[in-house]
This record gives structure tokens, sequence and C-alpha cells, in this order.
């Protein structure tokens, strides 16, 4: 007999939209349009703290010569939150945002961005990479790492440590930033990648609702349906069916082999950075998340893992004042002081 339920406190404030039926969407185009559309609701509802972070943006250029935008959030001067500063200067973070490969911008994910670089206190950078289908695996990929290797190059005038930058991603994006983990490992970048955030990340292609799986299905906002819409415009051809992607070229001619399409699918996680990973207990990513932390830690990689019982994908933008979300939002922000 299944045990799951609502979170008290998420039910309650997820009640007035307890009415609403969400399409359906049955192709990528379609579900861009929704998943566009419901996170901009999300966002309304969203309290960001008071603050005056400052947003520019920085030009810079994928592996394909593919010219980007890479947006870059400041904390203003007035934040009271300590942040430790090197001689080599101060830690960064390079934020992706989530939207299952499809959706999702940075300035639709703008006030999640402006809530954990203000409080941490620490410097965001959000790059506006591509989307599939018009760009399926592995440009995104391609567009995250250059932005990775941005930071490095610009270092110093950036005023940020090189060794202090962290990667953190939401939902797809956290799946994007565990690809750019492995691949900053293979290609043995350095200074190291320094902390790697995943909040409920997407990893696997292969994750289907199947026997007691089934009783899930009720509780969810990311479904199976739009899992498999988001998985197959990014993977295009089928670029993560088999574990072997073929050798890696060093860089050299800046192509991304095939076993980065699903972290999840990497049959070695070992040499990662430290990782912290959460997930909602209702979440289709719950099993995938457990599994991956699970092999992260058989590799003597050092795991954070939590699991917050009753709760659904992306839940804590509606449900801000949830003990849960507070919780969750703690111990992100925690994470992201001790860089």
């Amino acid at each position: 007999m299944s045990t799951l339920r609502l979170d008290p406190d998420y039910q309650r404030a997820v009640a007035p939209f307890a009415t609403i039926v969400p399409p359906v969407a049955d192709d990528a185009a379609t579900l861009r349009r929704f998943n566009n559309a419901a996170i901009a609701a999300s966002m309304t509802l969203y309290h960001v703290p008071e603050n005056n972070t400052t947003e520019t943006k920085l030009d810079y250029t994928s592996l394909d010569g593919t010219p980007l935008t890479l947006h870059r959030f400041t904390p203003g001067p007035n934040n009271t939150t300590t942040t430790t500063t090197s001689p080599a200067g101060k830690p960064a973070v390079l934020y992706i945002h989530g939207g299952g490969f499809v959706s999702g911008s940075v300035p639709l994910f703008r006030k999640d961005i402006i809530a954990y670089a203000t409080l941490s206190n620490t410097t965001f950078f959000a790059p506006a990479y591509r989307l599939a289908p018009e760009s399926p695996h592995p440009l995104p990929l391609q567009d995250i790492y250059a932005a990775l290797e941005y930071l490095h190059a610009h270092a110093a005038e950036l005023a940020i440590d090189p060794a202090r930058i962290a990667l953190m991603g939401v939902s797809a994006g956290g799946g994007l930033a565990a690809a750019a983990a492995l691949l900053a490992r293979d290609r043995r970048l350095e200074p190291r990648v320094a902390r790697l955030v995943l909040v409920y990340p997407m990893l696997d292609d292969r994750t289907r609702l199947g026997g007691e799986g089934s009783l899930l299905s009720g509780h969810l906002t990311w479904t199976e349906k739009k899992n498999e819409i988001g998985w197959g415009a990014y993977l295009g051809d089928g670029a993560a069916r088999g574990r072997d992607g073929g050798d890696d070229d060093g860089g050299a001619t800046g192509k991304v082999p095939q076993q980065y399409a699903a972290p999840a699918r990497a049959e070695d996680v070992s040499g990662l950075p430290r990782t912290y990973i959460d997930v909602g207990g209702l979440d289709l990513f719950r099993g995938e998340c457990m599994e991956f932390g699970a092999r992260l830690a058989s590799a003597l990689v050092d795991v954070e893992f939590h699991l917050y019982p009753g709760v659904p994908h992306a839940w804590e933008w509606v449900s801000g004042n949830a003990p849960v979300t507070k919780q969750a939002v703690e111990n992100r922000v925690r994470v992201l002081r001790d860089l």
C-alpha cells in the first residue's frame, strides 16, 4: 500500500489552483509554450528577498563559434551576508536554468537566480544556452562548457577565483551541469570545478513509471509524457541510447562525445566535485537522483543528498512559506556559502 501523500503545507499553498487542469503537450513546440507559461505563472508567486542585485550582460562564444550571452548577477554592497574573498578573488556560481531541454530562459528564471545570489552573497553567471529541438545535444552542453571556460579565462577581470566556481543546475539544467562537470573532469580543466549543486536534476533518459511507480503519477507536475518529449527533442537521433559514445577529442575540435548526453549513463563518476543533490519525494526524478547520488558516494565523491517527502517537481516556487521549502532553500544557500 502506498504511503505517498502531499506535504500538508504545500497542499495548502496550491489549494487555490486545485481545479486547474494543466494542458497536455504532444510535441516539443507545444511543451515549450505550456511550460514557459507555467514557469512565468509560478514565478509570480515566488518571493525574492529585498536586494539591489545588478544584472549585466557579457558576450561569449560557444564551442562551435556561435555568439551567446552570459548574464551576470552581482549582489549589491548592502547585502549583509559575508563572503570570503581570497587573494585570487571571490567565488562564483555558473547557474543553468531548467525547462526540460526545450523551454526556459534566463529571464524566466531571473527571480530564482537573484534569490540565491542575494542569500549567498555570491556573483551568479547564467548562460543563455540554446534549446532543443532546434539545437539538440551536444549544442546546449557546448554552450555551458564554453561559459565555464569563459569564466576561467576572464577570472581576473571578473574579480572571481577560478578555483571557487560552482556549477548549479535546476531540473534539465541540473543534468547539463552534471554533464559539464564530467566534461571538465575528462578534459582536465584546471582549476577544477569546486562544487556541483543539483536541484532535482534531470539525469536519465531511461526513466519510466512502472509497477508501483504508477502510484506516483497522480502527484507529478513534470510528467512522464513531458519527460519523453524533452529527452526526445534533446537527444535527436538517440544520442544516449548506448553507454559508449566514442572517444573524447580532448576539446581539439570542440566536439562533445554522446556519452555526456545523459549523466546517469556515465560509467565512471569518480573524480567529480563535491556534490549536493535534492529532489522531492513526489518527483519523477526521485529514483534517478537517488541512484546517481549513491553511485557518486560509491565512487568516493563527497555527496550531500536530500529527499523531501510530499512535494513534486519545482514545488518551492509556489509554496515559499512551507517549512519544507524553507529547509531546502536553507540547505542550498548553506552549500553555496561554503565555496
